[in-house]
This record gives C-alpha cells, sequence and structure tokens, in this order.
C-alpha cells in the first residue's frame, strides 16, 4: 500500500482520543501519523525488511498500550500510538502487491518480512498494489472520519495526504518506467542505494 493510506491509517487509530483523553489527541494523531510513516524509511535500504516488523511491533504497541492506560501522558500515549501506526503498516503491507518495480504484474512472492519467522510473507494483494485505484480508495475512505474530527493544521495535513495519494496514483505506473529507464545511468556512487528490483525488473523485460 501506499504511504497516504499508511499514514491515515495510522492517525485514525488515535481517533478514540478525541472523546476519551481530547488534551492528548494532538500528540495520539502526530505519532499515529509517524508511526504509518516510519516504517518506509527503509525504501533504499532493504525495503519492507530493514524497518517493517509485523510482529515485534505489536508486540511493543501492547506493552506502550497498556502503560498508556495505567498513566496516560503525551510521552506514553505518544509511544503507543506511534507503535501502533508501524505495526498497522508492516502488518497492512502483507495484503498489498509483492516487492518488484511493477508490482501489478504479480511475479513477487515477497510481500513484508517477517523477522520472527526469518522468513518473506508472500503477498495476499487485496489491494493490487501500491497506487491502485483501491488503495486510493482506502485513502479517501480513512481520511473520512479524520476529516470529520480534526480541523486546523492536522486536517490541512489529512487534505495534502489525500492530495499525494491521488497524485500518485495517477503517476504510479509512469513512475515505475522512468525509475526503470534512469536506473542504469545512476553514478556509481548511488548504486548500493537503488533497490535490487530496478535492475532485475528491467532485466527481465
Amino acid at each position: 500500500m501506499m504511504l497516504p493510506t499508511h499514514v491515515l491509517g495510522g492517525m485514525l487509530l488515535a481517533a478514540p482520543l478525541v472523546r476519551v483523553a481530547p488534551e492528548l489527541a494532538p500528540i495520539g494523531f502526530v505519532a499515529g501519523f509517524l508511526g504509518g510513516l516510519f516504517p518506509d524509511l527503509d525504501m533504499y535500504v532493504g525495503h519492507r525488511k530493514t524497518l517493517h516488523f509485523p510482529v515485534y511491533y505489536g508486540l511493543f504497541a501492547a506493552l506502550a498500550l497498556l502503560a498508556a492506560l495505567v498513566a496516560p501522558s503525551a510521552a506514553t500515549v505518544g509511544a503507543a500510538l506511534f507503535l501502533l501506526g508501524a505495526a498497522l503498516h508492516s502488518v497492512a503491507d502483507m495484503y498489498g502487491g509483492g516487492l518488484e518495480l511493477r508490482p501489478w504484474e504479480g511475479n513477487s512472492d515477497r510481500a513484508v518480512y517477517d523477522h520472527y519467522r526469518g522468513t518473506w510473507v508472500a503477498p495476499r494483494r487485496l489491494v493490487r498494489y501500491d497506487g491502485a485505484v483501491e488503495d486510493l480508495a482506502l485513502s479517501v475512505g480513512l481520511s473520512l472520519p479524520l476529516l470529520i474530527l480534526l480541523d486546523g493544521p492536522l486536517r490541512q495535513i489529512v487534505l495534502g495526504t489525500l492530495l499525494v495519494a491521488a497524485v500518485y496514483t495517477v503517476t504510479r505506473r509512469y513512475l515505475a518506467e522512468l525509475a526503470a529507464q534512469i536506473a542504469p545511468y545512476a553514478p556509481d556512487a548511488l548504486s548500493p542505494f537503488l533497490p535490487d528490483r530496478y535492475v532485475d525488473d528491467d532485466t527481465k523485460r
């Protein structure tokens, strides 16, 4: 799934705070957003493996959530929502497409790495690939309650995220082709940072 879907999902996890602890809701929404974003910081360093932990994030999130319930504060609530957002991101990636440059071709058997079992989880493809129309629909669906609950800068963040989602959906396939065309001309200094799929997928065509 695309990053906008992940960050909106992370933000929505904080929605109950609006009723039970409104003074902590803003930090919860921001922490959920950052937690939804964090795993994809491994985009060019072992994507969906280095910072994706579908099991361990959930375990730590449960502990953090317990701490937040026992001693609610900006720190405990922020930590819980951050870890919950990261856990949701890592698990959600199992239901998207595979780890390949053109995931709509369905050639990859790798969705996300399970460090607990030491193996890759196969993609379930309920969302065919990141940036698919159904991915955009999911982003829109996640944003609707947020747009009702939020105002001010947080509401602007949701609207901006939706705009990014729409643009990415429209350009997704073009971006893959552009990456395949540019990758062979990348300077040698950048080669270690280019995902293997950029070269491997292009070689297969």
